[in-house]
C-alpha cells in the first residue's frame, strides 16, 4: 500500500513538473512566433474555461469504474500532443498547429486530473490522509520551484526541449499509474432490478458513507443511460457538496483564498512594473515556492502534533498577517517576503481541508466531487486577473492588499465559528463510516 502511495506521489511531482515547464515557455513561443500577449493571454484562459466545463463531465466515468483507463490514456494522449508539439518547434509552425496541439494536451491534462482526484482515497486509510496530502502538496511545491526554471533553460537551448520533456513526463506518468498494484477503480453501482427509468440518483451524504451512490444512472440491467441519467449523475457533485458541512467549509476556503491570492499574485505583477518586471516576479515565485515547499514538509508532522482542527484555526488567524505587510511592502523584497509568509501557511491549510474532504466524501462519488471544488477555485481565480487591473487603476496598489486582507479575516472568523464543530463531526462521521464497511480500499 505505501509503494502505491509513494508511486503516486512520484507521479504527481514528475506530471507537475512537465507542465509547469511547458506551461512557461508556451506564451514565449507565441511571442516568438510574432503573436501578440492577447493571443497567448486568449488561449490560457479558453484552457481554464475548458478544463472548468470538462472537468465535472469527465469526472463521472472516473467515478465508475474506468479511473485508470482514464489517467493512463489521457496521459499517454498528452504524451503524442506535446511530442507533437515538440516536432513542430523544429520548424516555424502556424498558429493553428501550436492552438491545436496546445488546447489537445489541456484536454487531456483536465481528463487526467478528473480522474487523479479519486485515487488518493483508495491509497490511504482516514488516519494516513493528512500525510497523503502533504505528500501531494511536496510534489506540487517542487514542480513550482524547478518546472519554470527548466522550462526557460530548455528553451534557451533549443524550442522543441521543453515540450519534449513535458512530453517525457506525461508518458512516465502513464506507466507510473499501471505500476500501481492497488486497485483504482471505485467498483459500478449494481443495477437495482425493476427500478424506474430516470429515477436519477440517490446520495449517501453522510460523511464518509461507502454508499455513495444508489441506482440511478443505468438502472435497468443493460439499458443504455439517458440524457436524464447523465445530468443527474453529472450533478452528484454539486449536491454532495451542497449537502455536506465539511465540503462547504472547504468550498468557501478554496474558492476566497485561491481567488484572493491569485488577485495578490496579478497586483505584484502590475505593482512591480518598469524593465525588471521579469526578474522582481521571479524573486516573488521563487520565494512563495521555497516558503510553500517548507509549508508543505512541515503540514503533517503539525497536524500531529496540534490536530487538524486547532492547526487549521491558528493558521486561518495568521494569514491576515502577510497580506496586510503588503500594504507597506516596497519592491520585490518586501512583496516576496509577504509571498512567502502566505505561501508558508497556505499548505497546512491545504492539507488539513484536503484530507478532511477526502475522508467525508464517498468514494463512489471522490471525482465528481472534487471537479466541483476545483472548478469553483479555477471561475474565482480566472476573475482575479481583470479585477487586480481595475483596483489598481482605479485606486492603488495597496486596494487589492486590503481587500484581500479584509477576505483572510473574515475567513479566520468564519473558520473560528464553522471549523471545529464541522470537523470534529466529520471526523468522527468518517471513522464510524471505516470502522463499519472495513475501510472500504483495495
Amino acid at each position: 500500500m505505501h509503494r502505491d502511495l509513494r508511486i503516486l506521489w512520484w507521479v504527481n511531482g514528475v506530471d507537475a513538473l512537465g507542465s509547469q515547464a511547458s506551461g512557461l515557455v508556451l506564451p514565449l513561443l507565441l511571442l516568438e512566433l510574432g503573436h501578440g500577449p492577447g493571443t497567448a493571454g486568449s488561449l490560457a484562459g479558453v484552457a481554464a474555461l475548458t478544463g472548468v466545463v470538462l472537468g465535472p463531465l469527465l469526472a463521472i466515468p472516473a467515478d465508475r469504474g474506468r479511473r485508470r483507463r482514464l489517467m493512463t490514456g489521457s496521459a499517454a494522449l498528452a504524451a503524442l500532443a506535446t511530442g507533437a508539439l515538440a516536432l513542430a518547434c523544429l520548424g516555424r509552425p502556424a498558429l493553428w498547429v501550436v492552438v491545436s496541439l496546445a488546447m489537445a494536451e489541456r484536454l487531456c491534462a483536465v481528463a487526467y486530473e478528473a480522474a487523479s482526484r479519486g485515487a488518493l482515497v483508495r491509497l490511504a486509510t482516514v488516519e494516513e490522509l493528512p500525510r497523503a496530502a502533504a505528500g501531494m502538496q511536496v510534489g506540487d511545491q517542487v514542480s513550482l520551484i524547478a518546472g519554470p526554471a527548466l522550462g526557460g533553460a530548455l528553451f534557451q537551448l533549443a524550442r522543441p526541449l521543453p515540450f519534449l520533456a513535458d512530453a517525457l513526463t506525461y508518458a512516465a506518468a502513464a506507466l507510473g499509474v499501471r505500476a500501481v498494484r492497488t486497485p483504482l477503480d471505485t467498483p459500478a453501482p449494481a443495477a437495482a432490478p425493476h427500478t424506474p427509468s430516470g429515477t436519477g440518483i440517490g446520495i449517501g451524504i453522510g460523511a464518509g458513507s461507502g454508499s455513495g451512490i444508489g441506482a440511478g444512472a443505468g438502472t435497468d440491467t443493460g439499458r443504455r443511460a439517458t440524457w436524464t441519467d447523465r445530468l443527474g449523475a453529472a450533478k452528484a457533485g454539486g449536491a454532495t457538496v451542497a449537502a455536506s458541512p465539511v465540503l462547504r467549509l472547504v468550498l468557501v476556503w478554496t474558492s476566497t483564498a485561491g481567488g484572493a491570492l491569485t488577485l495578490l499574485f496579478y497586483t505584484a505583477l502590475f505593482r512591480l512594473g518598469g524593465d525588471a518586471r521579469g526578474a522582481a516576479a521571479g524573486l516573488v515565485l521563487a520565494a512563495a515556492g521555497a516558503a510553500g515547499l517548507l509549508g508543505s514538509l512541515l503540514a503533517a508532522p503539525l497536524v500531529r502534533r496540534l490536530g487538524a482542527v486547532r492547526l487549521l484555526a491558528l493558521t486561518a488567524w495568521l494569514l491576515p498577517l502577510p497580506c496586510g505587510s503588503l500594504l507597506w511592502a516596497r519592491g520585490a523584497i518586501g512583496w516576496g517576503a509577504a509571498f512567502a509568509g502566505l505561501s508558508l501557511l497556505v499548505p497546512l491549510i491545504t492539507v488539513v481541508l484536503s484530507s478532511a474532504a477526502v475522508a467525508c466524501t464517498p468514494v463512489a462519488l471522490q471525482s465528481r466531487t472534487a471537479s466541483v471544488l476545483g472548478s469553483a477555485s479555477a471561475l474565482a481565480a480566472a476573475s482575479a486577473p481583470p479585477l487586480a487591473g481595475l483596483l489598481v487603476t482605479a485606486g492603488n496598489a495597496r486596494t487589492p492588499a486590503l481587500l484581500c486582507t479584509a477576505l483572510f479575516a473574515a475567513l479566520a472568523l468564519y473558520t473560528q465559528l464553522r471549523a471545529p464543530a464541522v470537523l470534529r463531526a466529520g471526523a468522527s462521521a468518517a471513522a464510524q463510516s471505516t470502522a463499519g464497511t472495513g475501510d472500504g480500499r483495495g
